[in-house]
């Protein structure tokens, strides 16, 4: 059953929430752990309170996390063992194998690699610890933050730029020198090359 989206009254456990992707950008997940060092003393709970992550409720009552998963990640290294959901859909009725067609119908998997590369099913982690890094998704974030495109709500927007730049720009560039891979990727999306990216907002004659 497709539900409005609704908090739930009780937290969930960060290691029980099952992760929809196989990647994250780990700068763009220790940025966040800092975030949350700044703010953990002194507004915490309020934090965790505005901040419910979203989830669908799969089989065996398992909630399967669709968003924010640099967030669920930087919490739990920090330490944070609970946080608060809210429901998208509830699809706990069916079996694993229209869950998983269900959730890909909707753009709401993502199985790919830290090469861009699409994998099975099975080889998303089960839990948020097993997150592979992928560096290109960490340039992608600090292209968005840097001006270099909107925020959208087009799921997976960022690997999606994400993509484009790991065929433009080298890896050890991003590894070593991340700042200048930046530079880079902010000419990329002042260009037409982009256009075609969600959230483009560069050059237009």
């Amino acid at each position: 059953m497709i539900q409005d989206p609704e908090p739930l009254l009780h937290p969930r456990e960060i290691s029980s929430l099952r992760p929809t992707q196989i990647t994250v950008g780990l700068r763009e997940v220790e940025r966040k752990q800092q975030e949350w060092r700044h703010r953990a003393e002194r507004e915490g709970p309020d934090f965790l309170g505005r901040h419910m992550l979203p989830v669908v409720i799969g089989p065996k009552d398992r909630a399967y996390l669709i968003d924010n998963h640099h967030l669920a990640l930087a919490l739990h290294r920090e330490g944070v063992k609970h946080v608060l959901v809210h429901v998208i859909a509830d699809l706990s009725m069916l079996a694993r194998p229209a869950f998983i067609t269900f959730m890909d119908n909707r753009n709401w998997l993502h199985p790919f690699d830290a090469k861009g590369v699409r994998q099975d099913y099975d080889d998303i982690p089960k839990q948020v610890a097993g997150l592979a890094d992928d560096p290109y998704r960490s340039l992608a974030g600090a292209l968005r933050r840097a001006g270099g495109y909107a925020k959208v709500d087009t799921p997976y927007a960022e690997f999606l730029w994400a993509d484009f730049l790991r065929r433009r720009i080298k890896p050890a560039r991003v590894d070593d020198h991340f700042d200048k891979a930046l530079s880079d990727a902010l000419a990329f999306a002042n260009s037409r090359d982009t256009a075609h990216l969600p959230g483009w907002s560069g050059i237009s004659d």
